[in-house]
């Protein structure tokens, strides 16, 4: 049989443009996609070989899709600028290379794929489909497969199956039940792939699912009965269309899709344009020439390489990644031996091959840390370790540290040599403290489980266990613990070869493991915030901010005789000298001698009075005691954590503190900081504060800041789609006093200070599923009072109350509830059996998706801010982020330019329904400009 391969070039463009390192041409214009699909393309005669194939594109322009349901794809960000500008130049670029290369107006490239496909199987031709699109397995058949080259997923009808558990006649009906979110297209709601799949089994296609719908019972019931009346055209958007007429595209059928010789003439001209000088010296030899050699000629029996499955069976990684999987691991020790290294990395970029790539060092300070040795992995099993400063005693020969790394740099530093790494910004500080910019970062593997799975650990020896059944060697059992504790530079060669190879070995496989497990919106997720932010976070760590030693130590002094003042305060109220951080004596003072009511108070486990924070403050209102004991422990708090400890961890090297980025931790997706923590710096007093003071501007720049407003607010005026909140933030007013003269039916010139306060409280408590007792405690009210001004708001605001039990309902149905952007936010104790640990939960629910979705807008905010800063070589650099703020240090020629992009750029980090808005502050330290 021909063979007709066909390729979804949209898809290509679109994961080029992720995948890559921003690259750009000798004038300043983004290449980098189109860098990625040229290589993407190199490499898919070897694997596929074939007689006939076609690159399809979308056009531009609506569809008959949009004809249909106008809301089609509605939801979908635009188009990046950076990826427009290539977007205009791929199709023609590919033709030049010789690709057969077909655009239809009015259809996409889906309906001519899918026609292209039938058409070509009547004919008698095998077809090879290769596309990460899930919808197109729809069209596979025992003549028609689909490829994804990203990850090896080959789907035959067996494929299908196994990957969606259902045939591929069925995958129809399968996708319009469960509905898609990325074009916009509605299923049943709260139906997902279990339940389709569920019901597909049972009742064997949609309509017999229609057909027998009163007889599904429960809400899923109610669910189905209610999407009776769109599964029709949803199910008309979701099929692909088979019937397209080519006689005008293809006047000549097959034939015209016979691939041709490139046109080398034209190519050195795009390439030198393009500055993209290794396809430039190839296309310059054979233009010279005069050849018609196909640079994408497939050799005579190309054999299926190690990273493509075989085409009869439907990969599984789980099979073929697994303990079983047979370990050559090698020792880079000689220069023959490191020669055959760099070889294998040319290959693998002439492959379009990643490596996996892991460092051992001295530290986990990733800016003091220095190199023992390096670790690639080219694929399950295969890897090598390369020593570098181990002691002699350990690795009596190794290679010199600095001649290595200066022949490794340049595949390093070459972004089209992609590079797999488990927390790979700890190893792009390695690799920087040697003067090496690691580029080509293609995937981690622990922001991969972060976005899979946010409730669960991350790290590598616990992915491992968990996705591949392999129980890893630990850096313990080689190393020791405690104070017996050796360096990794001496540990001998066979044991450090283990345990170094294995590292990029099982980051490799975890790679290829994880990634398919994740929906469209989780890819989404992970390649255009987690992945690119990585980046943004590696540069504002590498840039650390300036810090005002002396400033700071005037602070401490001061803050220490404030401390001091104080204790004596507290002696006096309690007649005597005390421990004020003992418990017991604590309690002593407060309850026997002082025979402060306990009525209401929290115990301890064993049964006295506690005298945590929450107990002291409920009583501070009343009692001066516990209210200088707070006043105290924050005074000491701030001294010891910030004043006391910043000067110690200023760099001696930069004048600077770098903190470092913890990005998979919270499973709302907020970052957290560390060493030291700039999240937690106190802003409710006047102490706090003045910590940001020593957060300074050299000569020349200032500080600016912006900061979201309200940003969760606006969010549920989104979530919810409460006309009344939309309006308010529409016309710009301000909402608490809306919410004021909504609540308690008076003008919004007429609210006063006291009803303001009160419509903040309840905006702010809602977002976070405060009930009536957190309403009351917090207003000073009796419950019933709290709930009569809970009752008003909701009448008021009633997409509020329903999306907030919505949010509810889906967390105790999935166990999970999801940003705008599709991040999961588990729940594990939504179906406790605890009350209060429920209620939690539930909370939880109605909250996560707003803090999470603020997680992703500010993220987003960094990328956008961060890619201009570079694209325009301005000298402003982002130093901090601190929940919804942006923290710059801006040269003074350039803060009028960036005090006004700044707020358009984070504005448009999300598309919502209501206005984004950033507020920006100027200072000569961080203080001032907050």
């Amino acid at each position: 049989m021909k063979t007709l391969l066909l390729i979804d070039g949209t898809s290509y463009l679109y994961r080029a443009f992720h995948a890559m390192a921003p690259l750009s041409s000798p004038s300043g214009e983004p290449t980098g996609a189109l860098f990625g699909v040229l290589n993407m393309l190199k490499r898919l005669p070897v694997d596929f070989p074939h007689d006939y194939a076609a690159c399809v594109f979308d056009a531009k322009g609506p569809t008959f899709r949009n004809e249909m349901y106008p809301d089609y794809k509605a939801t979908r960000p635009p188009m990046p600028d950076e990826l427009r500008s290539q977007a205009a130049q791929i199709q023609d670029l590919v033709a030049q290379m010789g690709w057969p290369v077909l655009s239809v107006t009015g259809v996409e490239a889906d309906d001519v794929i899918g026609s292209l496909a039938v058409q070509a199987e009547a004919q008698g031709c095998k077809v090879i489909i290769s596309t990460g699109d899930k919808d197109m397995a729809q069209l596979v058949t025992p003549h028609i497969m689909c490829v994804n080259t990203m990850n090896g997923d080959v789907l035959d009808e067996a494929g299908v199956k196994d990957k969606f558990g259902v045939r591929p006649d069925q995958i129809i009906d399968y996708l319009t039940l469960i509905g898609d979110k990325v074009d916009n297209v509605p299923g049943v709601d709260k139906v997902g792939p279990k339940t389709a799949v569920k019901w597909l089994e049972q009742y064997d296609s949609l309509d017999n699912v229609i057909a027998n719908a009163a007889d599904i019972k429960g809400k899923v019931g109610e669910h189905l009965q209610a999407a009776l009346d769109h599964l029709p055209l949803s199910k008309q958007l979701i099929t692909i269309k088979t019937d397209m007429d080519f006689s005008q595209e293809l006047p000549n059928h097959m034939a015209d899709l016979s691939p041709k010789s490139p046109a080398w003439s034209d190519l050195v001209t795009r390439f030198t344009e393009l500055g993209f000088k290794r396809w430039l010296a190839e296309a310059e030899q054979q233009a010279s020439k005069g050849t018609t050699a196909d640079l994408f000629a497939a050799p005579a029996a190309a054999p299926v390489t190690k990273a493509t499955p075989a085409p009869t069976a439907a990969f599984k990684p789980e099979h073929q990644l697994g303990n079983e999987v047979e370990r050559q691991y090698q020792a880079i020790l000689t220069q023959e031996a490191l020669q055959a290294l760099l070889n294998r990395l040319q290959a693998a970029i002439d492959g379009q091959q990643a490596i996996a790539i892991d460092t051992e060092t001295t530290s986990l300070s990733a800016m003091d840390a220095q190199l023992v040795g390096i670790s690639i992995a080219f694929g399950a099993g295969d890897a090598v370790y390369i020593p570098l400063a181990h002691t002699l005693t350990a690795v009596p020969d190794q290679l010199d540290l600095d001649a290595t790394l200066n022949a490794l740099k340049p595949f390093l530093e070459n972004a089209a040599l992609g590079k797999i790494g488990q927390n790979i910004k700890y190893d792009q500080h390695i690799f920087a403290n040697y003067g090496i910019a690691l580029q080509g970062v293609v995937a981690d593997t622990m922001l991969l489980s972060y976005v899979l799975e946010s409730h669960l650990g991350h790290g590598m020896d616990e992915l491992a266990e968990r996705h591949l059944g392999i129980t890893t060697i630990s850096y313990e059992s080689l190393c020791g613990k405690g104070a017996k504790q050796i360096s990794f530079a001496d540990v001998a060669l066979d044991d450090a070869l283990a345990y170094a190879a294995e590292d990029a070995d099982i980051t490799w496989r975890l790679n290829a493991v994880l990634w398919p497990q994740l929906d469209a919106k989780q890819r989404e997720l992970y390649e255009q915030v987690e992945l690119p932010v990585e980046q943004v976070l590696w540069q504002m760590e590498r840039t650390g901010v300036l810090i005002d030693k002396a400033e700071l130590d005037k602070q401490s002094h001061e803050l220490g005789s404030q401390i001091l003042a104080l204790e004596n305060d507290a002696y006096q109220l309690a007649g005597q000298p005390f421990n004020l951080n003992s418990p017991k004596q604590l309690q002593e003072i407060l309850f026997d001698k002082l025979a402060i009511p306990t009525t209401g108070l929290k115990k301890t486990a064993s049964g006295g009075i506690s005298t945590n924070e929450a107990v002291l403050e409920k009583l501070a209102p009343k009692y001066d005691l516990p209210k200088i004991i707070l006043q105290n422990r924050s005074l000491t708090k701030l001294k010891s954590t910030y004043t006391d400890k910043l000067p110690q961890l200023i760099r001696a090297d930069t004048g600077r503190v770098h903190t470092t980025y913890a990005q998979a931790v919270a499973i709302t997706g907020r970052l957290a900081s560390n060493n030291p923590n700039l999240q937690n710096i106190p802003i409710r007093t006047a102490e706090g504060r003045r910590v940001r003071q020593a957060f300074i501007a050299p000569a020349g720049h200032k500080i600016i800041s912006a900061d979201y407003s309200q940003v969760e607010l606006r969010i549920m005026a989104h979530l919810s789609g409460d006309a009344t909140l939309i309006d308010a933030f529409n016309k710009g007013e301000d909402v608490h006093r809306r919410t004021a003269a909504e609540v308690f039916h008076v003008k919004p010139e007429d609210v006063s200070s006291e009803q303001r306060r009160y419509a903040k409280t309840i905006n702010f408590g809602l977002i976070y599923g405060m009930g009536q007792y957190g309403l009351a405690n917090n207003l000073e009210i009796t419950p019933a009072e709290a709930q009569e001004f809970i009752n008003r708001y909701f009448a008021r605001y009633p997409a509020v109350a329903e999306y907030m039990q919505a949010a509810k309902d889906r967390a105790h149905e999935q166990g999970y509830v999801e940003t705008i952007m599709g991040r999961r936010l588990y729940l594990p104790d939504i179906a406790n059996k605890n009350g209060n640990i429920r209620a939690g939960a539930e909370r939880a629910a109605i909250n996560a998706p707003m803090q999470g979705t603020a997680s992703d807008l500010i993220k987003r905010a960094m990328i956008l801010v961060a890619a201009w800063l570079q694209a325009d070589a301005l000298r402003t650099r982002l130093l901090m982020q601190v929940h919804d703020e942006l923290v710059l240090e801006v040269p003074e020629d350039e803060i009028d330019l960036v005090s006004e992009q700044l707020p358009r750029l984070m504005a448009q980090a999300g598309n919502l329904k209501v206005p984004l808005v950033a507020e920006v502050g100027i200072g000569m330290n961080w203080d001032e400009a907050h």
